[in-house]
């Protein structure tokens, strides 16, 4: 059991977390978000997705947050009015395209409310579409759609190969880009200051809540990143035993309410719900 401490808000990453295998917002889940309400815990959600991949979850959630769409490279309020907006250099972006396809990557773009992808039937495409209830724009190439560039993400289903991706890609841009995994499977690439990290920074500011008393709660090696900057990180059931490490505590796993129960034992503090 963590050390009681107080919590004032906390930020949940969404697939992986938030919701099932299946993108199910489960009847517990949202129960354990109405509580935190009810208790005057403030709850935010950040994620790799765009913001309108996001906004099923707005009203269920109820939520009053800035919402951390692309990994903190853009923050909107709950009817999608823009707060602030961090976007890849467009000599990053295309260098981004190159590095990933010389990883053989698939890669996406998204640019304003826009996904863009070169090939129709891509892996994980038909997923992502259903995943974000949106459809991506088909087009010949990129070259002339990276001046206002949200996300870059790489594709493949070799975990390997992404991985190496993600290594190289931190290695070529340094501090001039955040390149990290939101899923074995995506290599997100983001302007500097679009991290996990910074969505803390700026929710920590933005809603005054000292750092200290925010919590956390993710699952994979770009959720770390908030780990760092938080009072309290939870790791889900389903994160490697790269990412639990480097948690305060784990929960169970996202097929397994992980989520409701890590917030009901650790942010509301008691161990059990009524609720199936």
């Amino acid at each position: 059991m963590a050390e009681k401490r107080k919590i004032s808000l906390v930020l949940a990453d969404v697939d992986g977390t938030l919701v099932t295998e299946e993108k199910v917002l489960t009847k517990r889940a949202q129960a354990a978000v109405r509580a935190m309400h009810e208790a005057g815990i403030r709850f935010a959600i950040t994620s790799g997705r765009p913001p309108l991949g996001m906004a099923m979850l707005f009203d269920a959630l109820e939520l009053l947050t800035p919402i951390a769409g692309f990994n903190g490279g853009l923050f909107v309020k709950r009817d999608l009015t823009i707060l602030q907006q961090n976007t890849v250099p467009p000599d990053v972006a295309r260098q981004s395209i190159d590095l990933l396809r010389q990883h053989g990557l698939d890669a996406w773009v998204y640019s304003g409310n826009d996904w863009l992808i070169t090939k129709s039937g891509a892996p994980h495409v038909a997923r992502e579409a259903w995943t974000v209830k949106f459809e991506p724009k088909l087009v010949a190439n990129f070259d002339d759609k990276l001046d206002h560039v949200a996300k870059i993400v790489g594709v493949s289903d070799d975990h390997d190969r992404v991985q190496r991706a993600e290594a190289d890609a931190q290695a070529a841009f340094g501090q001039r880009a955040t390149a990290n995994r939101s899923q074995p499977y995506y290599l997100d690439i983001t302007n500097k200051d679009a991290n996990k990290g910074a969505v803390v920074a700026y929710l920590s500011e933005h809603l005054n809540v000292p750092a200290a008393e925010i919590a956390t709660i993710g699952d994979q090696p770009n959720d770390v990143l908030m780990f760092k900057r938080s009072g309290l990180s939870i790791a889900m059931g389903n994160a490697s035993d790269e990412v639990k490490a480097q948690a305060t505590v784990s929960t169970d796993s996202y097929n397994d309410e992980g989520f409701a129960k890590a917030m009901e034992r650790f942010v509301l503090g008691y161990a059990g719900s009524s609720a199936p």
